[in-house]
């Protein structure tokens, strides 16, 4: 089934816990602290793959968690780190974190990191000072990041043939490539986007067949305005008509109508050069379909893709014009680098309940401290003074006895002494 939009829920893995231990040995009564480092979380990474067609596997497996690192231990032992979570997409994939653009993978295993995994806790042995000898402190490890990613496939094609249904896109792109698109003599027959690598001459291109438009697509009518996007990438169109027209239209009319479409649904679509082909000139009336058609576009190619005739020569203008128009990506698919920085470090929040501190450094800060050990705490107060929490909370009316809440943390504010 092909499905080109999915959320998924990902989340990195958490570090490990730091050690706190003291080096115990026969004759050795001060060994002094070794407990070691945890190990890193996992990371949740991206990988495009041309095997891959559709999001249908993420859709229905929604949840990626990598694992955690492991916690270091006594003499000086580093917890193992945790591997990576690999999830693969189909080339042409864009994420998104809340509207924002995060990456565009437009090639074969093109790899973006979604969530970096926590680094790992330091044990005691870290903090041993020539001021503090025997250390009382160790960090948990540094929770992992998670957010829902909003996913949107746009097939990466050379060439995509558009028009109103039961045109003939279908046949066409079968006839030209080894593609078995579905064929059959109704209106949407084509439900899905289809694929088909063209040769031409010793050189070959990647045309999009795609479902047909008709007006008010752009506004969810039929099947167009769901595949629209797929047509953003390609260098040019193949605009196929039936000489017939469709329902009450003519070829002409019809014409039109798909280009209004276009227009209304992106301006930067409706630039692209396009290539016209009148189908079915094997029919009785299209001759005179095609004299009427030539009084408002000159250049146009008649064919038909049942018998082959014109193929050539329509193949021959498509691969001429794609030597020359380079791609251009629609600007929203420009994945700007995204930086996560500690500016500012926190920010203080009145509630009804008291204070809320929000900010990646204090949060982590907080989570990474083991508050069964007085002298962590004591270690925490100090770095919280420091970083100027105590006077944003005092000049925000913090009194003594309200409650602060940092992350999933309640404290009883009290002013530090000097």
């Amino acid at each position: 089934m092909f499905i080109d939009k999915a959320q998924i829920f990902i989340k990195s893995g958490k570090g490990g816990d730091g050690c706190l231990s003291f080096h115990r040995e026969k004759f050795k009564p001060y060994g002094g602290p070794d407990g070691g480092n945890g190990g890193r979380g996992g990371s949740v990474v991206m990988i495009a793959d041309y095997n891959l067609t559709t999001l249908l596997d993420l859709r229905k497996n929604p949840h990626y968690t990598a694992k955690n690192g492991e916690q270091g231990s006594g003499n000086n032992c580093v917890g193992k780190s945790a591997g990576d979570l690999i999830i693969k997409v189909p080339i042409g994939t864009i994420v998104r974190r809340e509207g924002s653009v995060i990456a565009d993978l437009t090639k074969n295993n093109q790899t973006v990191i979604l969530a970096n995994g926590g680094r790992g806790g330091r044990g005691n042995a870290s903090f041993k000072s020539s001021r503090n000898t025997a250390p009382r402190i160790n960090e948990k490890g540094q929770p992992g990041e998670e957010w829902v990613a909003e996913l949107e496939l746009k097939l990466i094609a050379d060439v995509g043939i558009i028009g109103y249904p039961n045109a003939g896109k279908s046949t066409l792109l079968s006839v030209i490539s080894a593609a078995k698109p579905k064929v059959a003599d109704y209106p949407f027959t084509t439900l899905v986007p289809n694929l088909g690598v063209v040769g031409f001459h010793g050189k070959s291109l990647v045309f999009a067949d795609i479902p047909g438009l008709i007006e008010g697509a752009h506004q969810g009518k039929g099947l167009g305005g769901e595949f629209l996007r797929h047509i953003e990438r390609t260098k040019l169109l193949i605009h196929l008509i039936d000489s017939c027209g469709y329902g009450q239209k003519d070829a002409y009319a019809t014409f039109l109508a798909v280009n209004k479409e276009l227009e209304q649904y992106s301006p930067q679509i409706a630039f692209k050069k396009q290539i016209i082909a009148l189908n079915k000139i094997d029919l009785p009336d299209s001759v005179e379909s095609l004299k009427s058609f030539k009084r408002h576009r000159k250049k146009v190619f008649p064919i038909s893709a049942v018998t082959g005739k014109g193929i050539k020569e329509l193949l021959a203008e498509v691969f001429k014009e794609s030597a020359r128009i380079k791609p251009v990506l629609i600007q929203d698919d420009v994945a700007k680098p995204v930086y996560y920085k500690y500016t500012p470090a926190f920010e203080v929040h009145k509630s009804e309940e008291g204070f809320v501190i929000t900010g990646r450094k204090v949060t982590d800060l907080v989570e990474m401290t083991n508050f069964s050990e007085q002298e962590s705490v004591d270690r925490l107060q100090k770095i919280l003074k420091s970083i100027g929490i105590e006077k944003s909370l005092s000049d925000h009316g913090a009194v003594h006895g309200d409650i602060v809440k940092v992350g999933k943390y309640e404290f009883t504010y009290e002013k530090l002494s000097k």
